[in-house]
């Protein structure tokens, strides 16, 4: 992409980076041998915040789960010391496990008589303020905006009454109170006389009682995170919400869903723009839906958002209210006499990234990954192929409704390498620069490139040729005659490429795998 250019006369070309070599880093919640996954641990959506030192997964229960990176310079030390040890040589990033919330539960729309999951779609982060983290994550119908900041625990370290002082039917424990350092004061009472007239079972000790103390309450040392919920967008969406996305601006977002795109503000939970609307006037004159929608990353005019049919649309919210004429429509057409009965399954875009700079645009479809760039809308600029050799098996894919399964995409932040996901649990990473031929293939474990075979010598964009897989105790293995084998039941559909680093995390149901290279 950035790659190959021919230099000025006299220079060498630059040509494309060297595959990189990647090598496992760290997994959470990793399976033992035989146990079984609960349906709400399985992993749903993974997201890096934009510096890269805070990464979040939602999951099919509702929960959402961040980790902090704990590999970044310790502010602690002086310059001259880090400097001493060399501090940022072959540092990759490592993440420990920071808190959790619950951030949906499961509901029922009465109206509808729908039962909705509590299971998070997507989850994208805010910018910070004060120390306090910000995040939107969404089910099939309700967003929510999360704020996690660290705050001091509050301890109580005085009480009334002292219990060395304290009458047995005060109802007090000695363990829930701290005697005071400081002398008791008579409480209007004399030293030598005792008040038994106020009560029958209750009496003055012979000193007077003790002066009236309020608790204390002191900030302790100690801190907690707490996840408090700021606002609720609901209400907006007919459909499955299957996006949302942070404008660059910093103070909208939008939310997709099969037919309608909506605009929020950030502040205001109660009201949504819509911006997009592709329902027709009558719902049998549909032909396709909306699959995906995403900002551009530095222009808050500019939005980009994906079809069933293999289409993306670029729209310019400077053109006017209601965006239904795109900008650019950027769509590959398809081959003479290719038609078949799942063309337009496998065209289907299930995920759009924008790259860093927002000049390319990558797509992933049932069968390839794509990149486009936004000034070119005559097709994609490079092709990738990802599932080529299942094309023989897209009747039993159809059977079994792993055709419809959604694999998302990531790009680099160098803009030079792409990723994506696959079966049995293996991902795929191509190197995307002018005259690269890298094609690595991944498996989400602690020995990533055990299934990694010589890179044949011919350049190559199908994985077909590269990958020798050997699945043992699948359920359904199949294999092409390359000797390709898959497991559809085990699948990764979310990943996610770290802001500045080659560092990749990736789901394998309830396990979060990490890679660095």
């Amino acid at each position: 992409m950035n790659g190959g250019d021919d230099g000025e006369v006299g220079a060498a070309p630059a040509g494309p980076p060297p595959p990189l070599e990647w090598k496992f880093s760290q997994v959470f919640g990793e399976r033992t041998a035989g146990e079984e996954v609960q349906e709400v641990d399985i992993i749903s959506a993974i997201e890096f915040d934009k510096t890269g030192d805070h990464l979040a997964t939602g999951d099919r229960g509702g929960r959402v789960v961040l980790f902090e990176r704990t590999d970044t310079k310790d502010p602690g030390r002086n310059r001259r010391d880090m400097e001493r040890m060399d501090y940022s040589i072959n540092r990759h990033a490592e993440f420990r496990y920071k808190t959790e919330f619950q951030s949906h539960e499961p509901e029922f729309d009465y109206l509808k008589s729908l039962e909705i999951e509590e299971k998070i779609n997507k989850i994208r982060w805010c910018q910070t303020a004060n120390s306090a983290l910000f995040l939107l994550s969404t089910n099939d119908k309700t967003i929510k905006f999360w704020k996690v900041q660290e705050k001091k625990i509050k301890k109580i370290s005085e009480m009334n009454v002292d219990p060395s002082k304290a009458v047995e039917n005060g109802g007090v424990g000695s363990s829930s109170f701290s005697p005071s350092p400081r002398p008791h004061l008579a409480n209007g009472g004399y030293p030598d006389k005792s008040y038994s007239y106020l009560s029958n079972d209750f009496s003055f000790p012979p000193g007077g009682i003790p002066s009236l103390r309020l608790p204390v309450v002191v900030t302790s040392h100690e801190t907690s995170l707490v996840a408090r919920c700021r606002r609720i967008y609901a209400h907006a969406h007919d459909y499955h919400i299957n996006s949302i996305s942070n404008n660059s601006d910093g103070e909208t977002f939008i939310s997709a869903d099969d037919l309608r795109i909506n605009l929020w503000n950030l502040e205001i939970s109660n009201q949504s723009f819509n911006i997009v609307d592709v329902k027709p006037a009558n719902m049998e004159d549909l032909t396709e839906v909306i699959t995906s929608a995403e900002f551009h990353p530095a222009h808050c005019n500019m939005l980009a958002y994906s079809s069933s049919k293999g289409s993306i649309r670029l729209i310019d919210l400077r053109q006017s209210a209601l965006c239904d004429a795109h900008s650019k429509l950027f769509e590959e057409q398809e081959a003479p006499g290719s038609r078949s009965f799942f063309t337009e399954i496998i065209a289907s875009i299930s995920d759009i990234k924008f790259g860093k700079d927002g000049r390319y645009i990558l797509s992933r479809d049932y069968m390839t990954l794509k990149l486009w760039d936004i000034n070119m809308d005559s097709g994609p600029v490079a092709t990738f192929q990802v599932h080529e050799f299942l094309r023989p098996k897209l009747c039993d894919l159809y059977e079994n409704d792993s055709i419809f399964d959604k694999f998302e995409c990531c790009l680099s932040g160098d803009g030079l390498r792409v990723a994506t996901g696959s079966y049995s649990n293996l991902f795929r990473v191509f190197g995307c620069a002018t005259g690269s031929t890298e094609a690595t293939t991944l498996e989400a474990s602690k020995n990533p490139m055990r299934r990694q075979v010589q890179t044949p010598s011919r350049p190559s964009r199908s994985l077909s040729s590269i990958t020798r897989v050997v699945r043992r105790g699948t359920e359904s293995p199949a294999a092409d005659a390359n000797g390709n084998s898959f497991d559809s039941t085990t699948k990764l559909l979310h990943l996610a490429w770290h802001p500045t680093e080659n560092s990749i995390a990736c789901a394998a149901a309830n396990s979060l795998y990490m890679y660095y290279a």
